[in-house]
């Protein structure tokens, strides 16, 4: 298989003993997510089980592009029951880039499945195909960068007794690379993330803490190997097509005040991402990628940290003295070391901040806590919130569970999701685009496990509009010139009107198609090929002469060059869309059902109020509609969503999808036409088809 190593490790660490999986076996599923899942469906036989049940089991498993040529694309899958959805754990995902996914195949493997839990604080170690069950007892209590320094130094000496190192220096010139939890994973934590190197880390799903559940600290991976494709010449041929034509030129930016673009969602330079509080700081990113968004900084602090992660103390911070300083990038640091999911922490601080303003919360309030909220935006507040919930101490061990679980806690959960002072998406997961605008954005965390944060048509309904339009500066293109590319390049729907954010359209077959590509897109070729979300989808493109991007030309290129195999776009959209049926299966076999898919009660009775993206100018949130024969960028707020209409949508997308409409299971008539025979068999014992 090309590639591939050819084989995933097994692991069961109750029993400290290995095995191994043919990787062929599962080839219809691409990698990644697709073969994860589908491995995570053999081996679990009671997908029932909690989160933090020994019998959960974990699959990691690279994407198909990782360790080849093909520029962002280093991407790794873990799935399994996670911890942080709320009220119901979830099969669930989550991903990093960084040089892991990489490395593990460089080391032999292209997947691991973690089975069971130790007795006592354990680490993996695995050196070019060779796996050692280490003792963790001495890293259990450290954080994720004092355990990956210990790792370094053990697996580093262990490596030059067997490797020839540099000539001129005598040391190794390659690191290993370790997923590692801190103490939040430790303390079994619904919010702890799992770290790799500065900045990456699996953070939505609360993996980190099924990882203490299982006593797993760390593993760490060193592989001298190499990925073999089919046609090394081609790909490297377009990796540099793709380059030369669709890579940003920053000496000549095309988009009208980039700098202004990248710092608004970024934090940082065009292609540097990262952190606005350091200046000094030079080009870093995953293995093999062309962007380079994740930046060193000088001080050493925020490092690797991007977009909401490497921001979300900021607000605090300029609203306490009006400007960003290190303490922001310390606040993002601290996250990392403990092993918490930044992103959360945000909407926590505000959600605690709000019921103290009511009076609700503080010492010797009805909830008591000692966090001394006059320090928000010091770094004194940030590093005794992030310690409390890391080590479970006082209000900590409620927030640890996850903010909305602490919120049900403390009986206050229906009364602030109806008013909007808990703002979440649909299973317990903070706030990330609204779906009162951005609808389907909504729509497809309704129907997944987690907030989907997949940005395919976020450059369209969100940043073209909020900064170019809001600001009065023509935009990149026009909102028909972007309905003409999306009709082009949205195989197999080819609709324009999937853009189309008027109130009209917003529970339309249109709005079911972009949640259904969106979907079927995410699931093939980022979750299970690996290219980069902040990458791909590539629709408008400022740098190529027409403003189309590379999708979909260059994904068939690239998958070419590596496979050697011929493929339709339309037929990768179709294997998405199986792959999203077999996690629909397992979600069937959990106990879903339409009438648990539901928004957050706010959604439809507050509406939303937009955004500021312009200074001095009021809240909007300008979108592509389609009114009157027309296209335009329009302001579309206040808007609130309809309930009925919300469900009349929820038929017509599990119809577009194969599905139940009155039980949101997948038909066994759509299980057959996709061969998945074992998946009726399954349904059918548990009286779930």
């Amino acid at each position: 298989m090309y590639g591939f190593t050819g084989k995933i490790l097994r692991v069961d660490l109750t029993t400290q003993s290995i095995s191994t999986l043919n990787t062929a076996d599962y080839e219809q599923w691409i990698g990644g997510h697709g073969i994860a899942t589908a491995v995570f469906f053999d081996l679990m036989r009671d997908k029932m089980v909690s989160a933090f049940d020994p019998e959960n089991k974990l699959v990691l498993m690279a994407g198909l592009f990782a360790g080849t040529l093909v520029p962002g694309a280093s991407r790794v899958e873990m799935v399994g029951i996670q911890s942080q959805s709320y009220p119901y754990e979830w099969f669930g995902r989550s991903s990093i880039g960084g040089h892991f996914p990489a490395m593990l195949k460089f080391a032999g493997f292209d997947g691991i499945v973690l089975e069971g839990a130790a007795e006592n604080p354990t680490w993996i170690n695995i050196v070019d195909g060779e796996v050692e069950f280490r003792d963790a007892a001495g890293m259990w209590g450290l954080d994720t960068e004092e355990t990956q320094r210990m790792i370094f130094s053990q697996v580093s000496n262990q490596i030059s007794k067997r490797k020839a190192p540099h000539v001129r220096t005598g040391n190794m010139t390659q690191w290993p690379c370790v997923l590692t939890i801190g103490p939040a994973g430790e303390n079994l934590s619904r919010i702890a993330s799992v770290q790799h190197s500065a900045g990456p880390s699996f953070g939505q799903g609360g993996f980190g803490g099924i990882w203490g559940a299982k006593k797993l600290k760390a593993i760490s991976v060193f592989g001298t190997g190499s990925v073999a494709v089919a046609d090394p010449q081609r790909l490297l041929q377009e990796s540099m097509r793709f380059r030369k034509k669709y890579g940003a030129d920053f000496d000549n930016p095309a988009i009208s005040d980039w700098q202004e673009y990248i710092t608004s969602h970024f934090g940082g330079h065009p292609g540097r991402g990262g952190a606005i509080f350091d200046d000094q700081r030079r080009a870093h990113g995953c293995y093999g990628c062309h962007m380079n968004c994740r930046p060193k900084t000088s001080i050493g602090i925020g490092t690797g940290a991007i977009c909401k992660k490497g921001r979300f103390y900021q607000k605090f911070e300029l609203a306490k003295r009006g400007r960003v300083t290190a303490i922001s990038g310390k606040a993002t640091k601290l996250c990392d070391r403990l092993g918490i999911n930044a992103y959360v922490i945000d909407v926590d601080i505000n959600y605690l901040n709000a019921l103290r303003e009511k009076g609700i919360l503080g010492p010797g309030k009805e909830i008591d806590t000692d966090l001394d909220f006059d320090m928000l935006g010091e770094a004194e507040f940030i590093e005794d919130f992030l310690h409390k919930i890391a080590h479970r101490k006082g209000i900590g061990d409620f927030l640890a569970e996850g903010i909305v679980r602490a919120a049900a806690k403390w009986g206050r959960l229906e009364e602030d999701l109806a008013s909007g002072t808990l703002p979440v998406l649909p299973w317990g997961y903070p706030i990330h685009y609204d779906p009162r605008t951005e609808v389907y954005w909504g729509y497809a965390s309704l129907v997944s496990s987690r907030d989907i944060n997949c940005h395919d048509f976020n450059a369209i309904s969100y940043w073209i509009p909020n900064l170019d339009v809001a600001a009065g500066r023509p935009p990149v293109v026009s909102a028909g010139r972007a309905a003409e590319i999306i009709a082009e390049k949205c195989s197999p729907y080819n609709d324009p009107l999937m853009i189309d954010f008027s109130d009209a359209n917003m529970y339309s077959i249109h709005m079911a198609r972009t949640t259904a590509w969106l979907l079927h897109y995410s699931l093939f070729w980022k979750q299970s090929c690996g290219l980069c979300d902040n990458a791909f989808a590539d629709f408008i493109n400022p740098y190529a002469p027409d403003n189309k991007g590379l999708t979909p030309e260059g994904e068939i290129a690239f998958f070419k060059a590596v496979t050697g195999k011929k493929m339709r776009f339309e037929d990768s959209m179709e294997i998405g869309r199986k792959i999203f049926t077999l996690n629909r299966a397992i979600w069937t076999l959990q106990g879903r059902h339409r009438d648990m898919e539901t928004l957050a009660e706010y959604m439809y009775t507050i509406p939303s109020e937009g955004i500021v993206m312009v200074a001095g100018r009021s809240p909007s949130y300008f979108m592509p509609v389609h009114e009157n024969g027309q296209w335009a960028y329009k302001n579309v707020v206040p808007r609130k969503l309809d309930r009925d209409k919300v469900e009349e949508w929820k038929s017509i997308f599990y119809e577009l999808e194969g599905w139940d409409v009155q039980t949101g299971s997948p038909l066994q008539s759509t299980l057959e036409d996709m061969g998945l025979q074992h998946v009726i068999t399954a349904l059918q014992k548990t009286d779930k088809l």
